[in-house]
């Protein structure tokens, strides 16, 4: 039983939670169920609202979380649904569909990930009486947001050459390209074309709620009710993430902070933060590298195994009695690639040569000569020079710095194309007690 328990409720706060955050659910009207707000050519039900809401409700509670202002809990539910109106139109327009072999796929993804079978989804979803119908709807929708997305925004950024170095330089200088963090964040957002008073606005709004935190607020409450980011119903947890994969901005922001300090107010393109650091740590991957020489001895018609191996035995008497091993690798090694460098291998890393030559290499003392040994490329003699720890953290950044900050400039992106669409739409609020322009008593 506490097993079922459990997946039922890591399911919900991983999956169910994450997809219906961007459902909006298209049913058809009941008869006197009133329209709350008009989306371009659609509408938003004062039924749906509520439902919405009422997940939320239960989803935050769900999670050990609290809810002090359902005022300002209806305000982020039904601008994340007018969000996702708009979104799944400009979808239509550019005829985005999801199939149901891909719908199913994700579906079935969905179940395994969090250790449940596509039965057991169902009776999770029926606990909390979600229908699977309306479910394999919100999660097409939310597929078809991804797709938009992906179209009008990821498919167009672009990542240079010059950022990847600026990124890289950026990460060393500061000490923390192994660094994760774990955030809570919490955004007060301007206008694209910001007036002196919009920006005036929004800087005196975020400057009293970082007295309110420092005077011991709880920030995610303070998220819940008043961030304009997207993570706001979560309280403003932004989760861990690399230092690599946040903001330039954010990254200074935090990089003194100790666990529980909130950062001052910064501000961006889009509008001013504050940032929580709840966690960090430092992730080293340290391994053992090798600087080696070698001298090869291939096989052929004219060369046996004996030939090669008696040529390497008096090689390692004339090193052993004091020749050069660097000379004598340039002139007798067939390793075309080495020998010029007097057989020196470099510095290698675990898995960079073959077994037989790693087996014998990892068995060496610093300076110590190998007996004459046999590879799949000929006969070899190996002495190691030296070894050294390395983190390879730092080294890997570079593979991983194009993908960070791609995904970072999507974020980016990302958000301000958000905004833009959802200037640009018709928003009409019916029920004017939801227009969060007019102040309510």
């Amino acid at each position: 039983m506490q097993s079922t328990l459990t997946k039922t409720a890591r399911f919900l706060a991983t999956v169910i939670f994450p997809v219906l955050v961007f459902s909006s659910n298209a049913k058809a009207l009941e008869p006197l169920d009133r329209i709350a707000v008009v989306v371009n050519d659609d509408v938003i039900t004062g039924k749906e609202l509520e439902e919405k809401i009422g997940y939320y409700e239960n989803q935050i509670r769900l999670s050990n979380g609290s809810i002090s202002d359902m005022d300002s809990l209806r305000k982020q539910v039904l601008e994340r649904m007018i969000r996702d109106r708009i979104q799944l139109q400009q979808a239509a327009q550019l005829g985005i569909q999801i199939d149901d072999i891909s719908l199913n796929r994700m579906i079935d993804a969905m179940a395994k990930k969090n250790d449940l079978s596509l039965s057991e989804l169902r009776a999770t979803l029926a606990q909390e009486g979600i229908d699977f119908g309306d479910f394999r709807t919100q999660t097409r929708e939310e597929l078809i947001i991804q797709e938009l997305q992906k179209r009008m925004v990821a498919d167009k950024v672009n990542v240079t050459s010059q950022e990847v170095k600026q990124f890289l330089d950026s990460n060393v200088q500061q000490g923390n390209s192994g660094t994760e963090f774990h955030l809570l964040h919490l955004l007060i957002a301007t206008p694209e074309n910001a007036a002196p008073e919009d920006i005036q606005r929004a800087q005196n709004k975020i400057n009293d709620l970082y007295q309110q935190i420092e005077q011991g607020a709880d920030f995610k409450q303070i998220a819940i009710r008043e961030s304009d980011g997207s993570n706001a119903l979560n309280g403003g947890d932004l989760g861990t993430r690399k230092a690599n994969e946040l903001p330039e901005l954010f990254l200074e922001a935090v990089n003194d902070l100790e666990p529980g300090d909130v950062s001052k107010p910064i501000r961006s393109a889009s509008g001013f933060h504050l940032l929580k650091l709840v966690d960090s740590n430092v992730q080293r991957e340290m391994i053992t590298q090798t600087h080696a020489r070698h001298i090869l001895i291939k096989t052929s018609a004219d060369i046996t195994n004996d030939d090669a191996r008696d040529k390497l035995l008096e090689l390692r008497q004339r090193i052993s009695d004091g020749e050069d091993f660097a000379d004598l690798a340039n002139e007798f090694s067939d390793d075309p690639g080495s020998k010029i460098m007097g057989g020196d291998l470099g510095w290698a890393s675990p898995g960079s040569f073959v077994q037989a030559f790693e087996t014998v290499m990892s068995a060496l003392e610093d300076g110590e000569l190998s007996e004459p040994f046999k590879s799949q490329f000929g006969w070899h003699l190996m002495q190691v020079l030296e070894r050294r720890e390395v983190d390879i953290a730092k080294t890997t950044m570079e593979a991983k710095a194009m993908q960070a900050i791609r995904a970072r400039k999507i974020d980016e992106e990302l958000r301000l194309w958000i905004r833009k669409i959802r200037d640009e739409a018709y928003i009409e609020y019916i029920d004017a007690s939801l227009n969060p322009d007019i102040a309510q008593p």
